[in-house]
């Protein structure tokens, strides 16, 4: 019996928005296997199949079992939220294979099925912060050293990158969102629009629309959940929304449009 592996994203955590392929696999599949969170988001599409969930901090198990349950024949979904490639579950999977020495041509089949990320689903919600070049840095500093990640906030900040900021913080990450704010505030203005989304398309859905100045103000917000996206010295707030222009105000005379008696000096 020949067994298979996805690496399902179920991002961005609401059935209406989840890909059809998602829901397809996980039908498809007689086992899954997740973080007991991103499992429970798809639970009314588990019923009857085996399943394992394992706790936050089990990222390297989760690999093996997942692994040796393909291998044994089962038809397997790990879930992931979001993106299983955007700080998901991909990267771990395709370690633990090279390093066992797997061909993708003739041995277990892996399939990646990408989901709809953090950044493409709370970006939606608070407007078109995106439209223009930007920057995805993770505060969590177990696996990359904290300096590593400071210098690429600050390449970031020097570039006018949008930034957008996971894991900003958890009951043992407090100085690192702060960190990244005070570099940031090197380079950009203190009105700096800045948009905090918590569990973004679920029941517990929360969107707090603030400033750099005003961000330490709202660290109630902000956990393992919660994505923060920063915007660049062109980002400007427009009733409750985040708008960074896409640059067609310039070249197609964007406000002559909108307004024929608005005249070009």
């Amino acid at each position: 019996m020949t067994g298979k592996l996805y690496i399902v994203g179920v991002g961005p955590g609401h059935h209406d928005h989840m890909t059809f392929r998602a829901k397809e696999v996980i039908s498809e599949s007689d086992t899954i296997v997740g973080y007991e969170t991103y499992v429970n988001l798809v639970s009314d599409l588990i019923g009857g199949k085996t399943v394992h969930r394992y706790a936050m901090t089990q990222e390297v198990e989760r690999a093996h079992q997942c692994i040796d349950l393909a291998k044994s024949g089962k038809i397997v979904s790990l879930v992931s939220s979001g993106d299983p490639g955007i700080y998901g579950m991909a990267g771990l999977i395709y370690e633990t294979l090279a390093e066992g020495g797997w061909n993708p041509k003739d041995g277990l089949e892996v399939e990646v099925i990408p989901g709809v990320s953090a950044l493409n689903s709370c970006a939606s919600i608070v407007g078109s912060p995106l439209m223009t070049d930007f920057a995805v840095v993770s505060m969590s500093d177990l696996l990359v050293p904290w300096e590593v990640i400071e210098n690429r906030v600050e390449s970031a900040a020097q570039g006018d990158f949008v930034l957008v900021i996971y894991n900003p913080a958890s009951k043992k990450r407090i100085h690192q969102l702060q960190d990244t704010r005070k570099i940031l505030l090197k380079y950009r203005k203190p009105t700096t629009p800045v948009a905090i989304i918590m569990s973004a398309y679920r029941e517990s859905q929360t969107i707090v629309m603030t400033d750099l100045e005003n961000l330490p103000n709202h660290s109630d917000k902000l956990g393992m959940t919660s994505t923060v996206i920063v915007g660049n010295s062109s980002t400007y707030s427009y009733k409750d929304l985040m708008i960074n222009p896409r640059g067609y105000k310039s070249k197609y005379n964007l406000e002559e449009q909108t307004n024929p008696d608005l005249k070009v000096q």
